[in-house]
């Protein structure tokens, strides 16, 4: 009989495992209003099912290998825990694919709904067109100096230039699209800025970029909404500011 007791305390703890992992699916998908929250809840199920599921499995394959020959375990408990477990792991990968849903969402409406709207998004890199490409930077500080970067997709300097002092807030920069030998390159690379900025005391000063055009297209690659702007892919979720062209 001690076999069919330790059988029925492994059954407890299975019912008692699933029991647990349900709620916390449940609490995962309604737990949070925010984005970054959820998200956090999701990996934070996902990876305690990944602890559980070894768990299940050897309080299972103990159940089995402990039942009583004589009156061994109903086939239909043995199927409904495992159905249980399979639930557990579906409610997590819903809240997943709804959390992905939700973070094509621009914060300012459908990406859809950016078509041929003027829109500023967070991004370094730009479009060479009509042999320029434009950024916005803003600078935290006042700056002594700063120097502004600009690299292909390959990763190499084609171009740098030194902007001299700077006050705080919001710059704009026109690039020429030649490179550090004078020569104009073509239209349609994508290139990438960087700003470098310094004060008086040679410390860094924190500077953000964007990109400023209409919404010529969006597209969707492994679940994200990318728009096109000035001929450059960015995520739907990079936008800032949006203005009505018409």
């Amino acid at each position: 009989m001690g076999t069919v007791n330790t059988g029925s305390s492994v059954t407890q703890s299975i019912s008692s495992l699933l029991g647990t992992n349900s709620t916390t699916s449940t609490g995962t998908s309604g737990s949070s209003s925010t984005s970054n929250s959820t998200s956090s809840n999701i990996a934070g199920a996902q990876s305690s099912l990944a602890g559980d599921q070894q768990t299940f499995l050897t309080l299972l394959t103990t159940q089995l290998q402990n039942q009583d020959p004589l009156n061994p375990m109903d086939t239909d408990q043995f199927t409904q825990q495992l159905v249980s477990m399979t639930g557990v792991q579906q409610q997590i990968l819903s809240n997943e694919l709804l959390q992905q849903l939700v973070g094509n969402q621009t914060g300012v409406g459908s990406p859809v709904d950016l078509l041929g709207k003027m829109v500023t998004a967070s991004s370094n890199a730009s479009t060479l067109q009509g042999g320029q490409a434009n950024w916005q930077f803003s600078t935290a500080a006042q700056a002594s100096d700063a120097q502004v970067t600009i690299t292909n997709s390959l990763g190499q300097t084609v171009s740098q230039t030194d902007l001299g002092a700077l006050g705080a807030g919001a710059h704009t920069f026109n690039w020429n699209g030649k490179d550090q030998n004078g020569v104009q390159l073509p239209d349609g690379g994508t290139y990438t800025m960087a700003v470098t900025a310094t004060d008086a005391a040679g410390n860094p000063i924190t500077s953000t970029i964007a990109m400023e055009g209409a919404v010529s297209a969006v597209t969707t690659s492994g679940g994200q909404a990318l728009l096109t702007i000035n001929g450059a892919q960015v995520p739907a979720s990079s936008v800032i500011s949006v203005q009505n062209t018409q």
